[in-house]
This record gives C-alpha cells, structure tokens and sequence, in this order.
C-alpha cells in the first residue's frame, strides 16, 4: 500500500526545470500518482501569486499554496496566513535601492511594483526565468499603500548582510546569485508548513519536502522528510534527508518512488 504524504514542492529547479521552463512529465505523472494514492500536494515558492504562471499543467492536483516563501499562504479563497513585513524596514529597503542604483521588487497583497535602474530584473525573471505577467507591475506608490509581504532586491551576496543588519524584523533567503527574497521574521517556508498542517488537519511529521535553494531550508529542515533536489545548493543536500536527481533527470518521480508514495 502507498505510504501517504503532505507533499510540499518548490517551483523554480524543483517542480520546473531552469531549462525548458517547463514540469517535466515523469513530475506529472508522478504528482498524478501521488494523488490518486492518497497524497495531498502543495506548492511553496518565493512567487508571489501574479507570476504563478507555470503550473498549468498540475494545477487541478495543487491542494494549497505557500507563497512569497510563507508570508502569504492560501487553500482556495481562504487565506491560511499573511505576515506583512514592518513598514520601516520596507522603506529602508526601498531608500537603499533608490540611493544605491539596484533593482527592487516590491510584492504588496494584491500587487506588485518593479524598480529596475540596472535591467537585472528583465534580464533574469523574463529572459532567464520566463516569469510572465511582470508587465501588469502596478506604480510603487500604488503598492506601498498595501502590506508588503517580499522585497527582492538585486545584489552580490556580499552586500546582504549590511542591508540585512538594518532591517531587524526581517528574513533573508537566498535562491540565486544575483537576488534575495526578503521577508518578516515569521515568514518562511518551514513555518508555511506548520500552518499548513495546522489548517489543513495532518501533522508536520508526514510531510515531504521538495527544494533546490537556499530559500528552502526552512521547509527541509521543518518537513518530516526533506528532499533535496540533485541540481540544489550544496548547503541544501547536507540539510536533507535525502538527495534525489536533479529536476530534468526524473528527480521528483525517483524520489516518491524510493520513499512509497508512488
């Protein structure tokens, strides 16, 4: 009999591979599966709802959203939970692009504001991460009247501790060279999880998560099991409790293969 499990994926390098931009079809068919078995399944990005646009293909699967790394989460139109960050550090943030030059995503509750002075932003989420809908990014102005639950600000690795160490009541998680996804303190994937399992009425230790980034170490550590993908961070890997293949090589089919759920 097929062991049963709370499943929680990433999207970018997880569920989708970098290279095609696409869920392969052993995934599909795996998370189809898994379903049909009795699995639940749930999707836990740094996105913000506007560029969820790549999951076509399994959302009628999708139980459940964790977004914007856990500070907004959802099971059809009831919200699970929303922790905005501290006005003050939203400003600092926003101050510090401005002075500095960097491009700056603001993600409000209902919409988005792009600041991109240096091109980063079109060149790695359109060209390199084919994120749609950026182009219905509403003015900052717009957006600042709302709570802001993600700043992603475009920066080398070196500079986020100094903006960090301004920003007390914030979080940092990092899934790519040239960015971060900042969020409050008691936002993250790992915490989605709990409020998940607290919403939804299953407990934490049957969970399984699924993650390739530094921005997913709370979910791996958090999740009864944690599974890195073989393309992750090698951070990630000495986390998890298991390492799979990478995403373009079956590595979410070989995962729920080798643990029951499929």
């Amino acid at each position: 009999m097929a062991q049963r499990y709370a499943l929680f994926f990433d999207i970018d390098g997880t569920l989708v591979s970098f290279k095609t931009h696409e869920i392969p079809p052993s995934a599909i068919l795996a998370l189809t599966q898994a379903k049909a078995n009795g699995s639940r399944v749930y999707i836990a990005t740094g996105r913000p709802p506007i560029i969820i646009t790549n999951l076509g293909a399994i959302e009628h699967l999708i139980d459940g959203y964790i977004t914007t790394n856990g500070a907004l989460c959802y099971v059809g139109d009831e919200m699970v939970c929303c922790q905005p960050i501290a006005k003050n550090d939203v400003m600092t943030c926003v101050d510090d692009a401005r002075e500095k030059g960097y491009s700056l995503i603001v993600v409000g509750r209902k919409d988005v504001a792009v600041l991109d002075p240096t091109g980063d932003v079109d060149r790695i989420f359109r060209q390199m991460l084919a994120v749609k809908n950026l182009d219905k990014a509403s003015p900052l102005d717009v957006v600042l009247q709302q709570d802001i639950l993600q700043l992603t600000p475009f920066f080398p690795a070196g500079y986020e501790p100094q903006l960090m160490a301004r920003l007390p009541q914030c979080v940092s998680g990092r899934w790519h060279p040239e960015f971060t996804d900042i969020t409050a303190n008691g936002a993250d994937k790992g915490k989605g999880i709990v409020a998940m399992a607290r919403h939804e009425g299953f407990d934490v230790s049957r969970t399984m998560a699924f993650g390739d980034g530094g921005n997913d170490t709370s979910m791996i550590l958090q999740a009864g099991i944690g599974v890195a993908m073989g393309n992750a961070i090698d951070e990630l890997k000495r986390q998890a409790d298991y390492v799979t293949t990478p995403v373009d090589d079956d590595g979410v089919l070989h995962a729920l293969r080798h643990f029951g759920v499929v």
